[in-house]
């Protein structure tokens, strides 16, 4: 059997090579394709399977205009049995080559969505979310049968248990104004300039995914040079947002009029330069800063008085780098834990210093302590 090289074209023993090839375009089957990949060479997985939509005939507007749905013939099963082997296949597959640290993400409607789940989870994969797209501008029903179709489920999975899975949680938090990300995202349908179209003026893709859905999953699950892999590439969102990202991409497609457009569509996309522009640090991976480096550098000096935001509580810094109030006496965090009753705290947001303009947390302090050993360390 002749097997597709990268970008689609003919080559019997492009896949047999172990080296792992990114920012290609595999034309031919996913599972065929993940199969002849390094073992554990992924970061991330985004896949966007066939829905097995189980349409029955045409579906028209109260206009009487044809709705352009999903008819092709990638998303016809003969029946469940024959698509839970498919789905089986493919995450199988993925499993293998993904990464201890990496993530899965695959994405459904109620078609098909708990089918898959099931899979994911009888094959080993350990389910960490499951986020609900909500869509803002949804397609009616248009029979007036069901309630509006205006969600789409993701589920977020590591490769098993105990996976020190990659999640950019400050990444994240930026991203949403300072605040958690939560689990359901409010994001429009793939539309105007975005939407690829064919020669006649109609969808390319008829499932096309908005470039703002895949930010979001990247940006959680990878870091700058991560290696993202679509095994149902399509016209290529995911490897557009991945090179917009600063992410490696492996697509996997076979449709040769998607991998045309994809290719295009990639050429098209710059590469940022400026490294700094991409990565957020996890608080959590930079160094440990002890309060008392503050104080033996001089940035606060014994005896300074501390309160919280309110100004309810006061405490004073002593010289090794403890704080004492009128009832407590300990660290940071257990001053300030115990000032507030409450079983923990963080000191370095809960104490606040006077300075021109206003309380600021002595947060900015540890920042300036953590700026200096990055210099030195360079």
């Amino acid at each position: 059997m002749v097997k597709k090289k990268p970008d689609g074209q003919d080559q019997s023993d492009a896949l047999k090579t172990p080296a792992l090839k990114t920012n290609v375009i595999y034309g031919g089957d996913c599972v065929e394709v993940m199969n002849s990949l390094p073992e554990g060479s992924v970061d991330l997985i985004f896949a966007d399977p066939p829905y097995n939509l189980q349409l029955g005939g045409e579906l028209h507007r109260p206009d009487n205009s044809r709705v352009d749905g999903v008819e092709d013939a990638w998303d016809r099963f003969d029946d469940f049995a024959a698509y839970d082997a498919f789905t089986n296949a493919w995450l199988t597959a993925a499993r293998r080559i993904l990464s201890d640290t990496g993530t899965l993400w695959v994405i459904g409607s109620y078609h098909n969505i708990f089918r898959v789940g099931t899979a994911v989870q009888d094959i080993g994969y350990w389910v960490l979310n499951d986020v609900i797209w909500r869509k803002t501008n949804p397609m009616p029903n248009f029979r007036g049968t069901h309630f509006t179709n205006a969600h789409e489920t993701l589920i977020w999975a590591s490769k098993s248990k105990d996976s020190k899975y990659t999640f950019n949680y400050d990444a994240m938090k930026n991203l949403n104004e300072g605040l958690q990300m939560r689990s359901d995202w409010s994001l429009p349908l793939c539309t105007g300039a975005e939407r690829l179209k064919g020669d006649e003026g109609s969808k390319l893709h008829p499932t096309q995914k908005p470039e703002s859905l895949l930010y979001r999953v990247i940006l959680a699950g990878t870091k700058p040079g991560g290696v993202v892999l679509d095994p149902f590439f399509g016209t290529g969102t995911t490897g557009a947002v991945a090179k917009q990202l600063g992410r490696t991409y492996i697509g996997i497609e076979r449709d040769g009029d998607y991998i045309k457009a994809a290719r295009q569509r990639l050429k098209a996309i710059k590469k940022i330069e400026d490294q700094t522009l991409l990565n957020t640090p996890s608080k959590r991976s930079q160094p440990r800063i002890p309060f008392g480096s503050v104080v033996e550098r001089g940035l606060l000096r014994p005896g300074a008085v501390l309160t919280d935001f309110a100004g309810r509580f006061t405490a004073k810094v002593k010289a090794d780098g403890t704080l004492i109030s009128a009832e407590h006496k300990g660290s940071i965090h257990q001053v300030g834990a115990a000032v507030q009753g409450a079983p923990a705290c963080n000191g370095w947001t809960f104490w606040h210093m006077n300075m021109k303009g206003g309380k600021v947390a002595i947060d900015v302090l540890r920042q300036k302590v953590r700026a200096e050993l990055g210099e030195t360390m360079q």
